[in-house]
């Protein structure tokens, strides 16, 4: 028989390089978020790929960014942390995306690190086939990457090879959970990221920014429905009332579009109930941080 292998590979970049959509290609399964709102994803989320000769645990971090508030230095510190924690470090770049001074601070801090590095260039159904090469050219030139893998994890081109390749890598070592688990997020935290997945595609300028979303209860009938209520938080009375949209239309959209991920998540019939409140500035407040799970405990 030959050995089980296992091992922990960070997912790291800029803000909407693709990140939460490579995890969710991967486990073939949505349990991340995903938007073209820049910092969508706001703490460390781990995914399970599991076979018979392998497991690899993915973590998906907080695109790295200048923050401009307690929460966006919470979430650029979890995505920093965890490169001293895995085997393998897979450095996420746009491929129709220009290289600026991001690429350059994330660059500087991969110099520091022993742990192998992947390049992964993702959306190349962007880019002309004759860019590809100087693009790769280019970035082999600023930094030694064990491997560079174009990949598009929207079109899941090129996943197969990049899991095949990270086996390569990993060591010898034990199945860290069950076989049929893809997640640690507790079922509450995937259904509160799922509504403000919503509320981001459905709201515009601030809006996206301002919003946590809190579970309050998940309660099974015994006719098999499942009750889920939840508060979306904003930080302005202003902001309230575009989040219930006129004639509360825009918040019963988002009611409709989270309910299709939970039951898909839980496998059972939801009825989902939301309020809207608002918490004044809750981003650079400690305690309501804590609450909403940004702290860097959790993340």
């Amino acid at each position: 028989m030959s050995e089980y292998k296992s091992g922990f590979v960070t997912i790291i970049g800029r803000p909407n390089v693709g990140k939460s959509t490579l995890l969710n290609s991967v486990l073939g399964q949505k349990i991340a978020i995903m938007s073209d709102k820049p910092q969508t994803t706001r703490n460390k989320i781990q995914g399970f790929y599991t076979t018979e000769d392998v497991q690899i645990v993915f973590i998906d971090t907080p695109g790295i960014h200048k923050p401009k508030h307690k929460l966006g230095e919470m979430m650029v510190s979890a995505a920093v942390d965890t490169l001293k924690e895995v085997d393998v470090i897979l450095y996420m770049v746009d491929a129709s995306a220009e290289f600026g001074r991001g690429e350059e601070f994330i660059l500087n801090r991969l110099e520091k690190v022993r742990t192998p590095v992947f390049l992964v260039i993702n959306k190349i159904d962007l880019l002309a086939k004759e860019k590809l090469l100087p693009l790769i050219e280019e970035y082999r030139r600023r930094h030694a990457f064990q491997e560079i893998i174009p990949v598009s994890a929207l079109k899941e081109d090129n996943i197969d090879q990049l899991l095949k390749t990270l086996e390569q890598y990993l060591s010898e070592g034990p199945q860290y959970y069950p076989p049929d688990m893809i997640t640690d997020q507790p079922e509450r935290a995937v259904i509160a990221e799922f509504i403000r997945e919503k509320v981001l595609h459905l709201t515009r300028d601030e809006i996206p920014h301002s919003v946590a979303v809190e579970v309050t209860e998940v309660k099974d009938r015994e006719n098999g429905l499942v009750d889920v209520d939840a508060i979306i938080y904003v930080e302005r009375d202003s902001q309230k009332g575009i989040v219930i949209g006129k004639k509360g239309e825009l918040l019963k959209e988002v009611g409709r579009l989270a309910r299709i991920d939970a039951e898909k998540l839980l496998g059972s019939k939801i009825f989902l109930t939301l309020w809207v409140k608002v918490k004044k500035d809750w981003r650079n407040k400690d305690v309501a941080l804590r609450n909403f799970g940004y702290d860097n405990k959790h993340m």
